[in-house]
């Protein structure tokens, strides 16, 4: 890589020595810790607690993965999958068409003036937005109204099962139940186990 073209481009670089030290893949904040154990001045030093730090030390660290896999392609070395939970170099494979689909995500990351523009209340939305999806939001709370348990109280999976068999002897047709209401019960049981499983 011409590293006098683009100083992100040394950030990308400094990724590519990294990646292939690690085959099997290394997470974003593993990532991070190695960079700042190299003392790189390509992303922020500051601790990661500030939220706005946070935001910006992960958009410069993909806007340099991005970087990386573009040219990593483009050079027929490898593809790399971009994955908060495990970055990995994968070998390159000619024919693929990972890379001449539309990415969203490379638009985001590859336009600093998202960086640039986004501020300390944009990064607290953000957070909001992910939190709410993480904890199931609409879906989940239906399917805990359904099974009439209260999210505010810790639950196990345990006790969610043991309500999910109360439900099913309850309204099985073959109770005098109905149908659709089964179905019901058990998407909702589909949809719990994939937050508390």
């Amino acid at each position: 890589m011409n590293n006098d073209l683009d100083p992100a481009l040394d950030l990308a670089e400094q990724l590519h020595q990294l990646l292939r030290a690690e085959p099997a893949g290394i997470s974003e904040f593993q990532l991070i810790q190695q960079l700042k154990a190299r003392h790189c001045t390509h992303i922020p030093s500051l601790g990661l607690d500030d939220k706005l730090v946070l935001f910006r030390t992960h958009f410069l660290l993909f806007n340099a993965l991005y970087r990386l896999r573009d040219h990593l392609w483009h050079s027929q070395v490898a593809h790399l999958d971009i994955n908060p939970l495990c970055v990995r170099l994968q070998p390159w494979q000619p024919g693929c068409q990972g890379l001449a689909e539309h990415d969203p995500l490379r638009d985001y990351y590859l336009d600093l003036q998202q960086l640039r523009d986004t501020s300390a209340d944009d990064v607290e939305k953000l957070l909001a937005s992910f939190w709410t999806r993480m904890q199931g939001g609409d879906e989940k709370r239906a399917a805990l109204e359904l099974f009439e348990l209260n999210d505010g109280q810790p639950l196990k999976l345990a006790t969610i099962k043991q309500r999910y068999r109360q439900l099913v002897s309850q309204h099985h047709p073959d109770r005098g139940g109905s149908t659709s209401r089964l179905q019901s019960i058990n998407l909702a049981m589909e949809i719990l186990e994939r937050y508390y499983g």
